[in-house]
């Protein structure tokens, strides 16, 4: 039993790489065929629907894969470091290190984000829903943030998730192979977050901008 579940597995994982090897190549994920992504796997097209109803279940398991294993990379980040900076440039740092090591699986995502069809992009849309849920979970976790109301701790939560997926299509378009690009990538970022933070700290609902 336990040689059939692996080779099941085995199977599965063949046909998302197949997937996400040929988006890569810069195709839209809805222009992908059953029969292609069965090809390029090397299984037969009947031992698909053993793991996906359809093409949409498919490009819906590359979201969740991708998006849920970084998700627990970002927690264990945040809490095995004190919090502060130390817990913004760990968090930063995994990101990077993981947008690095899957860029076709990311470069997918930006494209569906907007572009795919309607399952893949509320499918995305809740899972960057979900880095914010658990931001500002983490979040209330702290002292000087338990003490904010809950809104205001959402509301930076969400400036920060977004800053980064923001950032996420510069990122895929540098050589973050190189050490220096890289360090120098995740300093701005920190950096980004860090004004973030520390402005959300501060501000107080009605304060005027000074300005004019």
């Amino acid at each position: 039993m336990a040689i059939r579940d692996e080779k099941k597995q085995q199977t599965r994982q063949s046909l998302l790489d197949a997937a996400i090897a040929m988006v890569a190549t810069g195709r839209s994920f809805a222009s992908l065929s059953l029969r292609e992504v069965t090809r390029d796997a090397g299984v037969v097209p009947a031992s698909f629907y053993r793991h996906f109803r359809d093409m949409d279940e498919l490009g819906l398991a590359l979201v969740d894969d991708t998006c849920q294993q970084l998700r627990k990379l970002i927690r264990a980040a945040r809490t095995t470091q004190a919090p502060g900076d130390n817990m913004l440039a760990a968090s930063t740092s995994t990101f990077l290190h993981y947008v690095n090591a899957n860029r076709s699986a990311f470069h997918f995502l930006l494209r569906e984000r907007y572009g795919g069809s309607a399952p893949l992009r509320e499918s995305i849309t809740r899972e960057v829903r979900g880095f914010t849920i658990d931001l500002a979970a983490d979040f209330a976790k702290f002292p000087h943030f338990s003490q904010l109301p809950r809104d205001d701790v959402e509301m930076m939560a969400t400036l920060l998730v977004n800053t980064v997926v923001s950032a996420l299509g510069e990122l895929l378009e540098l050589p973050m192979d190189h050490p220096d690009t890289q360090g120098a990538i995740a300093k701005t970022l920190t950096d980004q977050l860090r004004v973030i933070v520390l402005g959300g700290l501060a501000w107080k609902p009605g304060t005027k901008l000074p300005m004019g």
